[in-house]
């Protein structure tokens, strides 16, 4: 016979060793190394950071001058005399006024050009990475090699094709060809390639929803972040466009920004003309101020592992 055992004891282990062993294993810590920092790599951040923000500082430091304080001091620091909010007046009322149309016609044209633009992208690049159809690898074919075609080299068949249908000198002429935006098509179609399950499309159609409820309802929130990569390349792309709106308009009330700060600039080198490089840099820093606000406003959409847990 076995000798009894004591009361209040056990064979078999109890809560207080399972406990202390798993507070044991709990209380392990773990270092985590840092990753090592590269002198060479920092360096060369430093360099690309300072050559991107020197002509920022550059146009923001000048626009406080006056035309005289411009040759008169350092480019890279400020004169004694601050002009930032005279210059500011006197680009917004000089020649009655017109920087501000060239401002509303910018914006027009980026409302619908580059508006146009990315919805037709979203459009395409969904359908062309969803349905199956024959000639498919002919047309991303043809995207890529519209992607390599540099803008420069259609513009004389462009305007040709204006001038014949009559639209030239209009802002037709600025929005229609700025609706094409091959780039953007290729980022959209490679993106819904991966964006969307397709496990979440049968889903949904089994669940009797239709192609284009599915789009809106499921598809489109899913693609974001590339919707907003689309819309802010095509809208830089549409406000600093200059070549275009330089063959096409000869009309300075239909100027952009680009074009008709180009104007002021060369009064200077015309018979009677007169220098307004005060006017002309303060300008161009009120024309990249909506572009940084754009991108401070947007950049909250770039957020990956938006598709995490969609599917089961």
């Amino acid at each position: 016979m076995s000798a009894p055992t004591p009361q209040g004891t056990s064979t078999r282990p109890g809560r207080k060793q399972v406990t202390l062993a798993a507070s044991r294993r709990a209380s392990r810590h773990y270092t985590v190394e840092r990753p090592r920092r590269s002198p060479l790599l920092t360096a060369l951040t430093g360099i690309v950071l300072l050559y991107s923000l020197v002509p920022l500082i550059w146009l923001f430091v000048n626009s406080t001058k006056t035309q005289a304080g411009l040759f008169g001091s350092f480019g890279l620091w400020f004169s004694d005399d601050f002009a930032l909010w005279s210059n500011v007046a006197d680009t917004l009322s000089y020649d009655d006024g017109i920087f501000v149309r060239w401002l509303l016609n910018t914006v027009f044209y980026v409302v619908l050009g580059a508006g146009g633009a990315t919805f037709l992208a979203v459009l395409g690049g969904y359908a062309l990475a969803i349905f199956d159809f024959p000639g498919k690898r002919g047309v991303f074919a043809i995207v890529i090699g519209a992607v390599a075609v540099p803008g420069t080299a259609l513009a004389v068949p462009t305007f040709l094709m204006f001038s014949e249908a009559g639209l030239t000198n209009t802002p037709w002429a600025v929005i229609i060809p700025s609706l094409i935006s091959p780039f953007g098509l290729y980022l959209m179609w490679v993106y819904s390639s991966s964006a969307i399950p397709t496990e979440l499309l049968e889903a949904a159609r089994v669940d009797g929803s239709g192609e284009f409820s599915t789009f809106f309802r499921i598809s489109l929130p899913l693609l974001g972040p590339g919707i907003v990569t689309v819309l802010l390349f095509t809208m830089v792309a549409t406000w600093n466009n200059y070549f275009l709106p330089l063959i096409m308009l000869r009309d300075s009330s239909w100027y952009p920004l680009t074009l008709g700060l180009n104007a002021w600039n060369s009064q200077a080198s015309t018979v009677g003309g007169e220098a307004i490089f005060n006017l002309v840099i303060t300008g161009s820093l009120l024309t990249i101020v909506p572009l940084i606000a754009a991108f401070l406003l947007l950049q909250r959409y770039w957020r990956s592992g938006l598709t995490a847990g969609s599917v089961k």
